[in-house]
């Protein structure tokens, strides 16, 4: 979405949470940073000698006053988190995009690693904000899940909608097949192509013995599996509506973290 599609008001209290989290000493912007930001998006640096956060948040709320509207403070967030900015420190991103985006969650945003902001369902209250933010996402941590899982369900996770979770994760599971083997198919044929038959483009094994044969073709059927169940039933509102418990979801991601961290490691044929 673009952030200037809906003119923003935001609370002073949503400003301050802001600029405290953007300009925390640990883990946030630097002063120099904070500054060229600014200036990059032509916001006046009015107390530049104030602490980091004070700093900030008197640029913003200032020129939020002074317009009556907020938007800019969604320019400052994109310019802030880029996710190029952030090459070699994720942890710490993804810490300050879950702040962030549980103050957003009151505007019904949420800013993602993809660079760009997206229409979420708005929260009301702090609790419900934090538990969209963070619940679903604090179980699946502690299961050690695969990294790219999270890549693909922000949104979803958020609004705690299980069935949707694993849709979007089940949807970058063909993504990735996407990405290592170069083909443009999808579903059952992108798993064919790259891991069926005699000679499988992507092998998880060393593809030799026939208990290694078996093992790929058993993997094969697990990820068609995994699509028939979870992606093809979109076309069917009665499925989408499917009222999966939170087990059944954190048992299924599972199985497509494993789905990942196998396609990960897979080798190319020669």
């Amino acid at each position: 979405m673009s952030k200037d599609t809906v003119i923003r008001i935001f609370k002073e209290g949503e400003i301050e949470r802001i600029a405290k989290i953007l300009a925390d000493t640990s883990n946030g912007l630097t002063g120099t940073e904070i500054g060229h930001i600014l200036r990059s998006i032509r916001i006046n640096d009015i107390d530049p000698s104030y602490t980091k956060w004070k700093r900030l948040y008197n640029a913003l709320v200032f020129l939020h006053n002074q317009r009556g509207t907020g938007n800019h403070i969604l320019s400052f967030i994109a310019r802030a988190l880029e996710p190029a900015r952030w090459a070699g420190n994720k942890n710490r991103y993804l810490g300050i995009l879950e702040e962030i985006n549980t103050v957003l969650a009151f505007q019904g945003l949420e800013f993602r690693d993809d660079g760009k902001f997206h229409i979420i369902a708005k929260a009301s209250t702090l609790t419900d904000a934090e538990k969209k933010a963070k619940k679903l996402r604090g179980v699946l941590q502690e299961r050690n899940l695969h990294t790219k899982v999270f890549d693909y369900c922000n949104a979803e996770l958020l609004e705690n909608n299980y069935f949707h979770a694993v849709l979007e994760a089940s949807k970058g599971v063909a993504n990735m097949i996407r990405n290592k083997s170069g083909l443009t198919s999808d579903g059952t044929e992108l798993v064919d192509a790259a891991f069926g038959g005699n000679n499988p483009l992507l092998r998880i094994n060393l593809f030799t013995t026939e208990t290694e044969k078996s093992e790929q073709r058993g993997f094969t059927n697990l990820l068609k599996g995994l699509f028939g169940t979870f992606r093809n039933p979109t076309a069917h509102a009665l499925r989408i509506e499917w009222n999966m418990s939170e087990t059944d979801a954190l048992d299924l991601f599972s199985l497509v973290s494993y789905s990942f961290r196998r396609i990960d490691s897979s080798t190319r044929s020669t």
